[in-house]
């Protein structure tokens, strides 16, 4: 099939997927499309890459930045913006509710004044910035379990498909191939084999947790449409994350779908405490292991893999000897500009990231901003911990992403703009107080019967989002 032909094949299905799709539910907002456009261009490419416009790596190239991407990234963040306006969210509260998150962003925002390029670190910020924004428009939507469903699943239909088109008929997109081996990778729709990775774990997590939750309701006639497009995603995923060959989505998935089903375990309602306790239990003796008896590189050997976590290791030691501030670091997002990364593509490799999301915020907000991340993990899980019993259909989602942000954070850098910081997001921000989250819950599970056909998911006595 000619590319060209391919890409109409491509488009039509998209659109009669998105028309037809089971799991549509015409009462979410039609907004959520602009979070949704969002995470496409943070889990794919940016606007300007996809038209192949490159910025280059020199500090007053980064400075310039991109006029593409500054006008549509603006132009969303401004519609986000324009949405939250609209609706009745109390700003006073939401900061208050989510201190420690607002603390995090407060301080990288002041870390500009002593950063050593401030208008980038200025820049990224308020780039950044609409991460927030754009989440807090699918929180606040009316129905915000199935506003978070759509959104994930509007993701993996644009991101998996098109991954596997550039694959086969766009390999000068859809592939790259390394500078020391020339070995091929598989980027898909991405820009590297680990972000396609984090792609695919994702979706992964996310049609694993549909299917698990509906399946209740299985032989229902609508129920049963939505799982055979999930079954089909779930098995493209999985292809497509074969392809990528990043070790670390692999095992993070495969840590994921066994909390999710632990959770929704007879087991696991009657020990709720053990499984609360469990996850940072785990990640403790994890620490222990790999820095005390050099677990990673043990494990890495068995499975066939290089000892050094393909250079990680050498990495780190690399940052670390630059004796950066260890209080307040280089400043948001500095730390890879200028004659540190020069020094280090030298001497080391072109590296942008530290493979590792608490030594990349280390290096740029030091242990104040450390500090201040590790609180709202914390935050975040008491909330997640609350809403495992009774069990809501969220909690186990929630759960399973929070565990998985704790393990990649160990060989990759997901603490800043991407997708799995997102999906911490949905969980980590509170927008609502538990008592009124439980009325709006309610109301939710009332308004959803009369669109759709009963689910055994909806007779719990609450749904918590947040």
């Amino acid at each position: 099939m000619p590319p060209t032909i391919a890409i109409v094949v491509w488009v039509i299905l998209l659109l009669g997927l998105l028309y037809f799709d089971p799991a549509k539910n015409p009462k979410t907002s039609v907004t959520l499309w602009v979070p949704v456009i969002w995470m496409f261009f943070l889990g794919s490419r940016l606007p300007s890459q996809w038209l192949g416009r490159q910025v280059g790596t020199s500090v007053d190239a980064l400075e310039a930045g991109s006029p593409i991407d500054r006008v549509i990234l603006s132009g969303l963040i401004v519609m986000s913006i324009l949405i939250l306006a609209s609706r009745s969210i109390q700003w006073g509260k939401l900061v208050s509710r989510n201190a420690w998150l607002a603390a995090l962003v407060a301080f990288a925002l002041v870390s500009v004044c002593w950063s050593d390029f401030p208008l980038v670190s200025l820049k990224r910020w308020f780039r950044d910035l609409g991460n927030y924004v754009v989440i807090l428009v699918v929180l606040s939507d009316p129905y915000p379990l199935e506003a978070v469903r759509t959104v994930l699943r509007r993701l993996g239909y644009l991101l998996i498909p098109l991954s596997i088109l550039l694959f086969k008929y766009f390999p000068d997109l859809g592939m790259q191939y390394t500078v020391w081996t020339g070995a091929r990778m598989f980027v898909g729709a991405t820009t590297s084999k680990n972000m396609l990775g984090a792609v695919c774990l994702l979706s992964g997590i996310y049609f694993f947790w549909d299917t698990r939750v509906r399946w209740a309701d299985r032989n229902v006639g609508n129920t049963k449409r939505i799982l055979v497009v999930n079954l089909a995603f779930l098995w493209m995923t999985l292809w497509v994350l074969m392809l990528s060959d990043s070790a670390t989505s692999r095992v993070c998935l495969a840590m994921a779908c066994l909390m999710i089903a632990l959770a929704h375990s007879r087991w696991a309602q009657r020990h709720s405490g053990l499984v609360k306790a469990m996850v940072p239990a785990i990640f403790c003796l994890y620490l222990i292991l790999a820095f005390g008896f050099d677990l990673n590189g043990e494990l890495a050997s068995q499975v066939g893999r290089d000892p050094t976590l393909t250079e990680r290791t050498v990495i780190w030691h690399a940052v670390l000897a630059l004796h950066t501030n260890p209080l307040i670091g280089t400043g948001y997002e500095a730390f890879w500009l200028g004659p540190r990364f020069e020094w280090i593509a030298k001497n080391f490799a072109p590296v942008n990231e530290s493979h590792n999301g608490y030594l990349e915020v280390y290096l740029n907000l030091g242990l104040i901003g450390v500090s201040l991340l590790v609180g709202l993990l914390l935050s975040s899980y008491r909330r997640i911990c609350k809403q495992l019993k009774p069990l809501s259909d969220m909690a186990s989602l929630h759960l399973a992403i929070w565990a998985v942000i704790l393990f990649y954070n160990m060989t990759e850098a997901a603490f800043k703009g991407d997708l799995l910081w997102l999906a911490l997001l949905l969980s980590a921000i509170a927008l609502r107080n538990p008592s009124e989250q439980r009325v709006q819950d309610d109301s939710v599970v009332e308004n959803l019967a009369t669109v759709s056909v009963p689910m055994a998911s909806l007779k719990r006595p609450s749904l918590r989002e947040t």
